[in-house]
């Protein structure tokens, strides 16, 4: 397989992934339609932290000997479903503690719209969540042509992903700012709070239960 078709068939993977509604997706969006631009431009690049992260290990071999480990892979899972079920619980916790006080503007921008801020929670979600690291070990090596330097073409593809994931984020940020006005409504910011937290302790359930 030449490099170029390569990329091409990894683009087409991973981009149907990028697609696919998922943690990500709703994180990204949920930030944004709060209209915390410089948060959620944090959450997408803190995302693609992990995933720049997790192909350059899988480029390393280092993540093919992690996940071959029952017990450190059990720990990451464990750690990953407790992060994301704290996160959907504050989440939801909120709409209801904040009932009475969010007729008030100040109330909608809680939490640091900060780029760092919304960087750090990114980069946990995807570091935390070891069905990564499972993906790239699995998918990864197969889009490396025979004789090719294995980390440096890994990096180009997982750089592939990366733009896909960026350019994918920005159109959700860009919708949720034409909805920015309803969305910031006290009693449509709870909704999608609760829809939000739903989404993500449904993922936690899964990731928990999952073998």
């Amino acid at each position: 397989m030449a490099t170029g078709t390569s990329l091409w068939s990894f683009a087409l993977v991973v981009g149907l992934l990028t697609l696919t509604p998922g943690l990500d997706t709703a994180l990204v969006l949920r930030t944004a339609a709060l209209g915390r631009r410089a948060r959620a431009w944090g959450v997408v690049l803190g995302i693609q932290s992990g995933t720049l992260a997790w192909g350059a290990l899988t480029s390393l071999g280092v993540t093919a000997l992690f996940t071959a480990s029952h017990i450190a892979y059990e720990v990451l899972r464990w750690a990953g479903a407790a992060y994301l079920l704290w996160m959907a619980f504050r989440m939801v916790r909120d709409t209801f503690r904040g009932r009475a006080a969010a007729e008030t503007p100040a109330e909608l921008t809680t939490g640091a719209d900060t780029l760092s801020a919304g960087w750090r929670q990114g980069t946990l979600t995807n570091l935390l969540n070891p069905k990564m690291g499972a993906f790239y070990v699995a998918v990864l090596p197969q889009f490396v042509p025979p004789g090719g330097d294995h980390f440096s073409t890994g990096l180009l593809l997982t750089g592939v992903h990366i733009a896909l994931g960026v350019v994918w984020s920005a159109l959700l940020i860009a919708f949720a700012a034409v909805l920015g006005t309803w969305l910031r409504k006290p009693y449509a910011r709870a909704l999608l709070d609760r829809i939000t937290g739903a989404v993500i302790a449904g993922f936690a359930v899964r990731l928990a239960l999952t073998d």
